[in-house]
């Protein structure tokens, strides 16, 4: 049962005063909801303050915050929770995303994927941008290989041209900001011609909608879901990404330290045991048995939840409305639609962003591996905005360790 603090409760809990207490509110690392009866006075969870006091001990004594976190699963330093990293990228609050202010599932209604770049990157919202950096240095060493790179997967494809780039791109090392602004430009045009095969540039959803399928509407569905997958507060990526950052490597190195965490089954790379299952189901028929199977022998259903959504993954609705709304005869959404509705009456799970970007691919007709793909894209552009920003904070990022090992390996005779 969850339990509720008032202000003035969480305040003296966490020994801080009320407009501090707002602060964290609005920053996403305490939730709160209106409360009941007449006035309606806002209540905090309890369980957030005690995980924000945890945080706050942690800074100050680490050895005693590590005994405090052995005791408690959800307070362990780097599960869901800690350390706490300030950020003025992403807000995720009350099932609502929001990049710098703005609404992430509204955003795509008047801008472009180059438009909440630059709001990212550049804390400027602008309206019909588009990428224009050259890449053709970078690329000139690639395209002879690309007879080999080009018969890798998506994702591998992208692991092997950013060091081949990174070699010939020294303005990479400049960490001026206008000058990591240029370079991400180059490194999302790389990844985007790593892709599709093809030099791109402006659109990267039009890129992939040529490259990918006919259908020129799915072009806007490409756009949303870049947008969406733009960035995720501090997620297992975005953390490394910010690791790498923060000892002053290169761009290319912080993107390639992000597309090693995302190609993570527990995280990016569930989209591809989503699509697993998916074929395991086979037809709309048999979404009920599949599930029931799997719920029997204990094993999750990938797809479906988020720890920070216990609503549902607002991504993952926006897209699959839109995905229903543009295939909504196709078997790949009649199949992914039946899963979603057994899923609700057997355990009332609700699809998350991973279920989502797999049914666009199913019911497009995308190529495998394009749901990766296009995670790994959007998300390139939040990775090196919490690389810029780590790069203001000027601090390398390290962690202690408390160590349980043996105090010696030589004992007196």
């Amino acid at each position: 049962m969850t339990t509720y603090l008032s202000a003035k409760q969480a305040a003296a809990e966490l020994g801080i005063s009320l407009p501090t207490l707002y602060a964290y509110v609005s920053r996403g690392l305490i939730r709160s909801e209106a409360g009941e009866g007449p006035s309606r006075a806002r209540r905090y969870r309890a369980e957030d303050v005690a995980a924000l006091k945890t945080r706050k001990e942690m800074r100050h004594r680490p050895e005693v915050a590590a005994e405090t976190a052995a005791e408690t699963a959800v307070q362990t330093a780097l599960h869901w929770g800690a350390p706490v990293l300030e950020s003025a990228i992403t807000l995720i609050d009350n099932g609502r995303l929001t990049y710098r202010g703005h609404d992430a599932l509204t955003l795509p209604h008047e801008h472009t994927f180059a438009d909440v770049a630059n709001l990212i990157w550049r804390q400027e919202l602008t309206s019909g941008a588009q990428f224009t950096a050259d890449i053709g240095p970078q690329w000139a060493p690639i395209a002879p290989l690309w007879p080999h790179i080009g018969q890798l997967a998506l994702m591998e494809r992208l692991q092997t041209v950013l060091p081949l780039a990174m070699a010939h791109d020294l303005a990479a090392y400049d960490w001026q900001p206008t000058a990591v602004y240029q370079t991400g430009q180059r490194i999302l045009l790389l990844l985007a011609t790593a892709v599709t095969g093809q030099p791109v540039s402006g659109s990267i959803a039009t890129a992939l909608q040529q490259a990918w399928t006919t259908n020129t509407e799915v072009t806007s569905l490409l756009e949303n879901a870049l947008i969406y997958c733009a960035d995720h507060e501090l997620n297992v990526s975005a953390f490394a990404a910010r690791v790498v950052a923060s000892a002053r490597a290169t761009p290319y190195a912080v993107v390639l330290a992000g597309l090693a965490a995302l190609q993570g089954t527990l995280h990016g790379g569930a989209t591809e045991r989503v699509d697993a299952f998916l074929r395991e189901v086979g037809t709309p028929e048999n979404a009920r048995a599949a599930i029931a199977a799997r719920l029997r022998r204990g094993e999750a259903i990938p797809g479906f939840g988020h720890p920070l959504y216990p609503d549902g993954d607002p991504r993952g609705r926006a897209l699959l409305a839109q995905v229903a709304a543009l295939y909504p005869a196709t078997p790949g959404w009649q199949l992914a639609q039946q899963v979603m509705v057994d899923m609700e009456t057997a355990v009332n799970r609700h699809p998350n962003i991973d279920f989502a970007l797999v049914t666009l691919a199913w019911a497009g007709g995308l190529p495998p591996g394009a749901p990766l793909a296009l995670f790994a894209l959007g998300r390139t552009v939040g990775w090196l905005g919490h690389a810029l920003e780590q790069a203001e904070h000027g601090q390398m990022i390290r962690p202690r360790a408390r160590y349980v090992g043996p105090l010696s390996a030589m004992r007196e005779a």
